[in-house]
């Protein structure tokens, strides 16, 4: 059976990036490991960072968008041999599709698409891992720059081209919307 979930947080573990997928009103999440890029795409989609181009993942939703798909949600279904399984729920028309899934890309785009997220209950009660037992240590966001970072350096950017465009007003807004972070 499937329990709705959120992801909880990305987290730099002593073996490497994880994202902690936790059922609503668990006191227990999942580690699900990935890589490195796949922790930042999550971190961007949910920092909500614009990006100046597309990253795969918005590239995927625009594509969608173009062919009237949409995803209704995302599952973590399965947990074989040290290997999570995903799936993405879309809806095109009166046509439901089910996609296999890596579990960092479907994550990903459930980050930027705010949609449902389900995890097996099996798969919670094989992973899971209290959540009290995760130390401030094992729960800072992954290595390289946050979603804050990214965003700094983006207001930076455009502050620069401001100041040398001399438009001033735009420049202020800039500096105190970079204060704000």
């Amino acid at each position: 059976m499937l329990v709705e979930a959120e992801i909880w947080t990305v987290a730099r573990t002593d073996k490497g990036n994880a994202v902690l997928v936790k059922p609503l009103g668990s006191e227990r999440a999942v580690p699900i490991f990935i890589g490195q890029l796949e922790a930042q795409s999550i971190l961007i989609g949910l920092g909500n960072v614009p990006m100046p181009r597309p990253l795969t993942h918005d590239l995927f939703i625009s594509i969608m968008e173009k062919i009237n798909v949409s995803v209704e949600r995302v599952e973590v279904t399965d947990l074989k041999d040290g290997t999570f399984y995903a799936r993405i729920l879309m809806k095109q028309g009166m046509k439901k599709l089910s996609i296999d899934s890596r579990p960092s890309d479907a994550l990903g785009l459930a980050a930027r698409l705010r949609c449902p997220l389900y995890i097996a209950e099996s798969v919670v009660d094989e992973a899971g891992v209290a959540i009290n037992l995760i130390t401030e240590d094992e729960s800072q966001l992954s290595d390289g720059p946050s979603a804050g970072d990214l965003e700094k350096g983006r207001l930076q950017e455009e502050l620069e081209k401001a100041i040398e465009a001399e438009n001033y007003e735009e420049a202020a807004r800039l500096r105190d919307a970079m204060k704000d972070l």
